[in-house]
């Protein structure tokens, strides 16, 4: 009986920081912008799990965006979630699927680190910080 009582707590427990984040980065925003991004890498070292949501203090709110094409125009089309595969990972990246800084309470200057938090659906929170780049940048200059 032990065992199973043992079994059963164990298998309620949450994927405890199977999820992990590398390169968490955003670009510089202009004076009066309102939308910034987020891009990173997710990996995954547990049971599949998603991304349902994130904050920031930097934002009024953070919103999760896809980009599709639309005949011959690209489209920012926003999700409810990211998958974060099983033993795998999800790239988020510019012209891809993104996070999207929406109502900024203030620039976003390069150098400085953003905080933002992802809600995992079955991980709980996972805390990081976005290093802000030039912006324009296409990828997390190298020195970080």
């Amino acid at each position: 009986m032990r065992c199973w009582l043992i079994a059963f707590a164990l298998a309620a427990l949450p994927a405890w920081a199977q999820v992990s984040v590398d390169k968490p980065w955003s670009r510089a925003t202009p004076p009066g912008a309102k939308v910034g991004a987020g891009f990173m890498r997710l990996r995954n070292a547990g049971a599949a799990d998603r991304v349902i949501g994130a904050s920031s203090p930097v934002a009024g709110r953070v919103e999760m965006h896809i980009t599709v094409r639309d005949g011959d125009v690209m489209k920012m089309r926003e999700v409810t979630s990211f998958e974060v595969p099983a033993g795998g990972s999800v790239e988020l990246k510019p012209g891809g699927a993104h996070l999207m800084l929406v109502d900024l309470r203030r620039p976003l200057k390069k150098g400085e680190r953003v905080p933002l938090t992802l809600k995992l659906e079955k991980g709980g929170e996972l805390k990081l910080e976005l290093s802000v780049e030039e912006m324009g940048a296409r990828q997390q200059a190298h020195n970080h």
